[in-house]
């Protein structure tokens, strides 16, 4: 990855950059085909990414995080992600999913209890909207929030939990007032350890297996009002508010996975020779890695672009729910496509797991799926193109 001229690149930026890159090559590499083939949660390497600040970029020192900018997460979780993409979805939620909300809507013994621990990687966060009848129409969820007294009684199944098995705090989204629908649902910060908190159904998944994902039931959870984020009824606000920076960060995982397969099929084209010459030289390969880098490229300054929008954020309160939604719906699917032509040029090799190619194949399906699947993306850009709510 080099600088673009719309995006020059500070010493600060190419620091944690080059830092990233360092950690996945010597830290995730070794262990990343081992971590797929068994499922099993890369514990050790998530906590050193934690202990060297990966896990709360943004977040402010005050709470434990590196006090970072927008563009800084996007370029170390990119460097994660070419290498692993199981690991950067890990640490895409922590950043986003899970510590964002609660800076920007919790209060400051939430962001004390509740962000500190995660942004200095002592802990890990999952984010609880999706239920097993409510994936896209997040307004459908059945799972029920009733007041009583100084606490919250919460029930109800969620599933695809990304870190569910593992998370020890969770943001939870549920209905507190069904009859208001999308109005009635209020988020909630809760505990992992917390009695009523069960671990359900770990899912075999396709790709990303590494990033354990389960359901997580609730029984009676006691929850006290204080962990209640932001007003009751605001969960849908915050729950969308949320996905446009959790945008960013799939998109930018689609990102890591397309230049992870562009690169090992240039490596690949100008190694393997078929009738007489390298296969590289062939018009057919040479287009699909035409079509490959003008794809990333793109890709990338949209990724970049939608970091830099949510940083103006900061400061004007604009919206960025477009730039996260164009960057995620043209990466996930530029991932698709560049991780299909890899199997493509690498031929039979291609298909075997003695290379990294066919995990990138499965991994970058996903991405097309969570956290808003691309039908979503379209809906989101063209009713805020047309002007509709």
């Amino acid at each position: 990855m080099s600088d673009t001229a719309l995006f020059p690149l500070s010493e600060e930026h190419k620091m944690i950059r080059d830092t990233a890159r360092d950690f996945a090559k010597n830290e995730i590499a070794p262990v990343a085909a081992e971590h797929d083939e068994s499922g099993e949660f890369p514990q050790a390497t998530i906590k050193k990414m934690g202990g060297m600040g990966f896990m709360g970029i943004e977040v402010p020192e005050e709470y434990g995080g590196a006090g970072m900018d927008c563009l800084s997460y996007v370029l170390a979780l990119e460097e994660i992600c070419k290498v692993d993409a199981a690991h950067g979805v890990i640490m895409s939620v922590n950043n986003s999913l899970y510590c964002h909300g609660i800076l920007k809507f919790g209060t400051e013994e939430q962001k004390k209890q509740f962000i500190t621990p995660i942004a200095s990687g002592k802990a890990i966060g999952a984010y609880s909207l999706t239920e097993p009848m409510s994936g896209s129409d997040a307004s459908n969820m059945k799972s029920r929030a009733k007041r009583d007294g100084d606490f919250y009684l919460l029930n109800g199944v969620k599933s695809w939990v990304t870190s569910g098995p593992v998370a020890d705090y969770f943001v939870v989204f549920m209905m507190t007032d069904p009859e208001k629908k999308a109005k009635g649902i209020s988020a909630f910060l809760v505990d992992g350890k917390t009695p009523g908190v069960k671990r359900g159904k770990k899912e075999p998944k396709l790709g990303i297996r590494a990033s354990a994902t389960s359901e997580i039931i609730f029984e009676d959870c006691k929850v006290p009002a204080a962990n209640r984020l932001g007003e009751e009824g605001e969960g849908f606000k915050i729950a969308m508010t949320v996905l446009d920076v959790g945008r960013i960060g799939i998109g930018t995982q689609a990102l890591g996975i397309a230049e992870a397969a562009y690169e090992a099929s240039i490596a690949y084209a100008k190694e393997r020779e078929a009738f007489g010459q390298k296969i590289g030289e062939f018009q057919g390969i040479g287009f699909k890695i035409a079509d490959m880098k003008t794809r990333i490229e793109a890709s990338r300054l949209m990724v970049y672009n939608a970091a830099m929008a949510k940083e103006r954020s900061k400061t004007t309160g604009e919206r960025f729910s477009l730039q996260a939604s164009t960057a995620k719906l043209f990466a996930s699917e530029t991932a698709m496509f560049c991780a299909h032509a890899a199997v493509q040029i690498h031929g039979g090799m291609g298909y075997s797991r003695e290379l990294p190619i066919e995990r990138y194949f499965r991994d970058a399906k996903i991405t097309e799926i969570y956290e808003g699947t691309s039908e979503i993306q379209r809906l989101v850009i063209s009713r805020a193109e047309l002007g509709l709510r």
